[in-house]
């Protein structure tokens, strides 16, 4: 070959190479459809870093270690929004790079955390509820109260997140989830110490797979990956709790930091594309943010009441929404006794 033409080659080859951007996402482990991250980096030519946490509690911690660098689109839970935002980790959206966006349910928008949608958009919304292998519990689970029966001694997950377990334990209690009120965050954590010897572990990283795998029976769960657990295992019960489930929605961020703003801003109208919102649900389990996703499905997805609960259910539960640094501190006080005692 003439050397000249091979240089002139690998040139080309490495300038290629450089120039090809890098997106750097920071979610939850099995959160992204594989099929939507594919199809983009082959639409833009680039490569997506898919890089995950286990909670909104490290995800916040790590930006706020690296202020607001090292990723480009994070995602986050309603309520971590508004703080994220006051701290300045996160760049402000221009919704014109974001025309996919107009076919959002109305309702997921203009959500007390963002009231004009300057920092985040609706990824998915769900539901923490309760899971249970009715092949090895045959009495059925309907209650957030049924979790404490002594019976399920050593059989019980709850997921890993501050905001869920003590919503659980408030609802159970009769309280807001969104209490600001002390005496009612420390009777929860009483409730919570006397739960602890039913409970075999905490998961937020896949919390289906404890089910499936036998280790535990019964437990918190979000409805998406009870969706994708059953899937596996059919036994695998999902429950809205008759004292109301913990309502929550998920959102893209683009931190402010980011070296790539554009692309994160490409990467979010790609996700907003009806395809790629039936993509969601198809392979996540969970209800995206638009209606004209939802058409796309099949009948048995669209109908399907672990992925979209009844509108009844769904009235008994509450969003979480940001309770303020000062009580979000005893939340987080009290946490931290749970967990190392």
């Amino acid at each position: 070959m003439n050397k000249g033409l091979f240089f002139t080659a690998m040139l080309v080859s490495s300038a290629a190479f450089a120039d090809a951007a890098t997106l750097n996402v920071y979610a939850w482990g099995s959160y992204l459809p594989e099929a939507s991250l594919k199809a983009f980096e082959e639409r833009e030519g680039v490569t997506v870093n898919y890089l995950t946490f286990e909670n909104n509690e490290s995800m916040y911690t790590k930006l706020k270690i690296l202020k607001g660098t090292g990723y480009d689109v994070v995602f986050a839970s309603a309520y971590f929004i508004d703080k994220m935002g006051r701290e300045g980790l996160l760049a402000e959206l221009d919704h014109a790079k974001i025309p996919n966006m107009k076919d959002t349910v109305p309702a997921l928008l203009g959500q007390a955390h963002d009231p004009e949608n300057r920092y985040s958009l609706p990824y998915i919304w769900g539901v923490t509820g309760i899971s249970y292998n009715s092949g090895e519990i045959l009495d059925p689970v309907t209650s957030w109260s049924d979790l404490w029966k002594p019976e399920y001694a050593q059989q019980v997950m709850l997921i890993d997140d501050i905001r869920d377990v003590f919503g659980m334990a408030l609802k159970k209690n009769g309280h807001s989830i969104n209490t600001k009120n002390e005496d009612e965050i420390k009777e929860a954590y009483e409730s919570l110490v006397e739960l602890k010897k039913n409970v075999l572990l905490y998961n937020s990283d896949a919390p289906q797979v404890p089910y499936i795998s036998g280790e535990v029976s019964v437990g918190m769960q979000w409805n998406g990956n009870a969706f994708q657990g059953q899937q596996e295992l059919p036994e695998l019960k999902f429950v809205m709790p008759q004292e109301g489930a913990v309502l929550w929605m998920d959102n893209y961020t683009i931190p402010s930091g980011s070296k790539n703003i554009d692309l994160a801003h490409k990467f979010i109208n790609f996700m907003f594309e009806p395809e790629q919102q039936a993509e969601i649900v198809n392979s996540v389990g969970y209800a995206s943010a638009t209606k004209a996703g939802r058409e796309l499905l099949s009948d048995e997805l669209k109908h399907n009441t672990t992925i979209f609960p009844s509108e009844e259910d769904m009235k008994k539960g509450e969003f979480i929404n940001d309770v303020g640094p000062e009580t979000l501190a005893i939340y987080d006080g009290y946490w931290q006794k749970l967990r190392t005692q």
